[in-house]
């Protein structure tokens, strides 16, 4: 049973950084692609940061672009999300998803394992 669990998250201010961890357990998850999704209130879960199996290649929503950085480390089981002149739209729940591929995806339904989520809040 895989397990992800997502910590890092936080209250900051706009303009600020946090780093989101996501540590996988259960199995390795090193031949998988993992993503960072999100969620605010009374939004649909939308696609934020994508890694491929490896680690090089990588894919952000337009939302990200420029701001986040999403990176792995297989050894540690573990990926991780660096956010960046946060502002206050990227208020929501952040969650950790593993694939089933090894490629880059960005649909939800592509992604088996989920994490529970991390509460990310972006004060003007």
């Amino acid at each position: 049973q895989v397990q992800l669990v997502e910590s890092g998250g936080g209250l900051v201010q706009a303009g600020g950084s946090l780093r989101l961890s996501c540590a996988a357990s259960g199995r390795s998850l090193s031949s998988n692609a993992m993503g960072w999704f999100r969620q605010a209130p009374g939004k649909e879960r939308e696609f934020v940061a994508a890694i491929n199996w490896s680690g090089e290649n990588t894919y952000y929503a337009d939302s990200a672009k420029g701001r986040f950085t999403i990176s792995r480390d297989n050894a540690k089981n573990t990926v991780y999300l660096q956010m960046n002149s946060l502002k206050p739209e990227d208020t929501a729940v952040y969650y950790c998803s593993a694939a089933l591929a090894r490629v880059i995806v960005t649909t939800k339904a592509a992604y088996k394992y989920w994490g529970q989520g991390t509460q990310v809040t972006v004060s003007s």
